[in-house]
């Protein structure tokens, strides 16, 4: 069990200023995001795309702006010098479960098995937990685990790449599976599969015509395969590790737009069809929702349960506007908020970041 001051879920643009603002007021925190890597949307979806409406930066692309924000919270989120990760940023996995505490605090637990014990909660979820869309496999047991080599992300770490030097089959038609193929096909020797396979149910892709023209060309140029037809059913291969071991995929049936069945063997599945944003268990906490959005209190920006604040798109409240500039102001007063709470008998002086020694210090700026 991890314990600490707040648990701050959601590590997109406001969730990162969050821990910020906590940490800029002393106060510990550790942050939980369903992505493998933090940024939130600004990554996952747009990560290239130019934004304009930061203050103080012209344009910025959203995987600059979550750069921005990780560097700036870095005292608070240190890197462990072994791993060259943070101990207090914990990806890949979603907040299960939550329960109030009989004294006053939470217990959370993600699907990794992880348990926080937190004397509050900032929810700063956007528009829900980012979960990848899913391929129908017809034939995947549904009570056995995942197949190991069934991926959706790419992966963040760099080299070792899983499907490196073997046969990998993209699935998707988007600009996200197109994006994928072409930088797969383009990666150095020690990354790339030695066969791509791009797996869609038609001839017709949704992407960027420039996008559009650079995967055909690599097809017409025999550098990557195009399967079409939707998936009728898999072959697995189980290992000898026990009965809980995740099997893998040797093949996929696929029914092509003539009706003939084709199989499609492969080293490695590689879905690419997006993401959606899914309110998931928070939907089941006690919080008062009005579309899909927790209430709050603009003041404070807590919700009706003391000790749970909510910031950024996942909340609302009258004259709310879904902007990043937004998000930062909710998180600068729920961070004070939640500082009177905690810390009652401390006094709740305004301190700035151009004159307060006490700030430089936990800012680590040396003079």
């Amino acid at each position: 069990m991890i314990e600490t001051d707040v648990v701050v879920i959601g590590a997109g643009p406001v969730g990162l200023f969050q821990v910020f603002q906590l940490g800029l007021l002393g106060l510990s925190c550790e942050v939980v995001d369903v992505l493998p890597e933090a940024g939130g949307q600004c990554v996952a979806l747009y990560p290239d795309k130019p934004i304009y409406d930061i203050p103080g930066v012209p344009v910025c692309s959203g995987r600059e702006l979550a750069a921005q924000l990780l560097t700036q919270a870095r005292p608070f989120l240190p890197l462990d010098p072994a791993t060259g990760r943070s101990a207090h940023l914990h990806l890949g996995q979603q907040v299960m479960a939550l329960s109030q505490d009989a004294t006053p605090g939470f217990t959370l637990q993600t699907t990794s098995g992880q348990v926080f014990k937190a004397r509050a909660v900032v929810i700063a979820a956007g528009a829900g937990a980012f979960v990848p869309k899913a391929l129908p496999l017809p034939g995947l047991p549904a009570d056995a685990p995942p197949p190991a080599n069934l991926h959706h992300h790419l992966p963040v770490d760099g080299p070792p790449v899983p499907w490196a030097g073997q046969h990998l089959v993209v699935a998707g038609g988007g600009e996200e599976a197109l994006q994928t193929v072409l930088d797969l096909s383009q990666a150095s020797d020690d990354t790339r599969p030695s066969r791509i396979t791009l797996l869609h149910r038609r001839d017709q892709f949704q992407a960027e015509p420039a996008l559009d023209t650079a995967v055909r060309a690599l097809i017409t140029q025999g550098r990557v395969e195009l399967a079409l037809g939707v998936p009728q059913n898999v072959e697995l291969a189980w290992s000898d590790a026990g009965v809980n071991a995740p099997p893998a995929l040797t093949s996929i049936t696929v029914l092509g737009p003539d009706s003939q069945p084709r199989t499609l063997p492969l080293e490695h599945l590689l879905v690419r069809m997006g993401l959606s944003p899914k309110l998931g268990p928070l939907a089941d906490w006690g919080l008062p929702m009005e579309r899909k959005q927790i209430t709050v209190d603009t003041a404070t920006y807590g919700t009706s349960l003391q000790g749970i604040h909510a910031v950024g798109d996942i909340n609302t409240y009258p004259g709310k506007k879904r902007l990043l500039l937004c998000g930062f102001h909710e998180a600068t007063l729920a961070a004070h908020a939640l500082l009177a709470r905690l810390r009652p008998d401390e006094p709740q002086h305004l301190q700035y970041t151009t004159t307060s020694t006490l700030l430089h210090q936990r800012l680590g700026v040396k003079h």
